[in-house]
């Protein structure tokens, strides 16, 4: 059987690791390797999506990016209890015509006893920035360890 430790009841310490190993795969942009952390029968409301499977939440993945240009994500641990791990993130892109946005959004996730995501309910607003208030200038990929969070760039 599939597994991705940390697996649950998660502690703080384990639903943070938990978080930083979905935005590093996320920041990877590459859809194929993300779903295989939700369990094939994974189900997601994201915006206005509603896919169910892996099949259907890679397919949301792929269209994503292909809008989402030089996407870079941060995630925050909210809360955790048990089995469910709160998120809150905010990430930035630009569309093919050069306009910056920054999204930011709450994610309330639910996992099996295997340690795959069986639910992901994601609330994401995106709002129009110039470049000069873009704050993650990382290179694409993995965010540095050393790069602020969330709190720490008063977002």
């Amino acid at each position: 059987m599939e597994s991705r430790p940390p697996l649950p009841p998660f502690s703080r310490e384990t639903a943070i690791e938990k978080i930083r190993l979905a935005e590093d795969a996320w920041n990877s942009r590459d859809p194929a390797r993300i779903v295989l952390a939700y369990s094939p029968d994974t189900r997601w409301r994201n915006r206005v999506d509603f896919p169910q499977g892996r099949a259907q939440a890679q397919a949301l993945l792929e269209r994503k990016w292909r809008r989402e240009l030089d996407y870079r994500l941060i995630k925050e641990l909210w809360a955790h209890d048990g089995h469910r791990i709160a998120v809150r993130f905010a990430y930035e892109w630009h569309d093919d015509t050069g306009q910056w946005y920054r999204s930011y959004g709450n994610e309330n996730w639910a996992f099996a006893e295997n340690g795959l995501m069986t639910h992901r309910h994601a609330s994401i607003n995106d709002l129009a920035i110039g470049e000069d208030e873009r704050k993650f200038f990382w290179p694409l990929g993995r965010r540095p360890d050393g790069h602020p969070g969330l709190s720490e760039l008063g977002l």
